[in-house]
């Protein structure tokens, strides 16, 4: 199959991503302050690891993950709301439909698994994102261009991401960290040099 992206340029600060359901049909859009912040081997790293993205397939999988999980947070919320339900109503009319009991138990589980199921879905995206590193590399043939990427993106005051990247969970410190959907720009490099 082969693999067809459409490259787009965006005003804005240092910044690229990947979209698209299909490998053939895929967008990535690198923005002018990436471009004006990078040599061009940089660029062709960071385009490399988008197109890793898309190569792998990682939009695709992170929905299907996402919706999965959601999945079953409904499902066991409801399950452990009419278990909670039937006990509180033990010699009770069985006929009666679900009460607060269920609703309340519900509400609080579907909270308490989705917070889970943000902690599963941000770790398989940290992996993601430490393979599309490993595939630009392969990509380009070197892992330099990657690693120093990475190291100027590391070096961007965090107050210079754009704000939607702030509030979507990119980057995170502490317990916050669990959320992220990328790891740190340290362990990137690592990654990268242990390779």
């Amino acid at each position: 199959m082969a693999l067809i992206a459409l490259l787009v340029k965006i005003d804005g600060e240092a910044n690229a991503f990947a979209t698209g359901a299909f490998k053939n049909s895929a967008l990535v859009a690198v923005s002018t302050g990436l471009l004006e912040s990078m040599t061009q081997e940089e660029v062709e790293a960071v385009l490399g690891h988008e197109v890793a993205h898309i190569a792998n397939g990682d939009m695709v999988t992170m929905t299907l993950i996402q919706g999965v999980l959601n999945t079953f947070v409904v499902f066991f919320a409801r399950i452990v709301g009419y278990m909670v339900d039937k006990a509180l109503s033990r010699g009770g009319d069985n006929e009666r439909s679900s009460g607060p009991a269920y609703m309340i138990t519900v509400f609080v589980c579907e909270i308490v698994f989705g917070v889970l199921a943000s902690l599963i879905v941000a770790w398989f995206s940290r992996q993601r994102e430490f393979r599309a590193d490993a595939g630009s590399a392969k990509l380009l043939g070197n892992k330099q261009p990657m690693i120093h990427a990475l190291a100027r993106l590391g070096g961007l005051d965090s107050g210079s991401l754009p704000k939607s990247l702030n509030a979507s969970g990119i980057n995170g410190s502490g317990v916050f960290a669990l959320f992220s959907s990328h790891p740190p720009m340290e362990e990137r490099i690592a990654a990268l040099r242990n390779l």
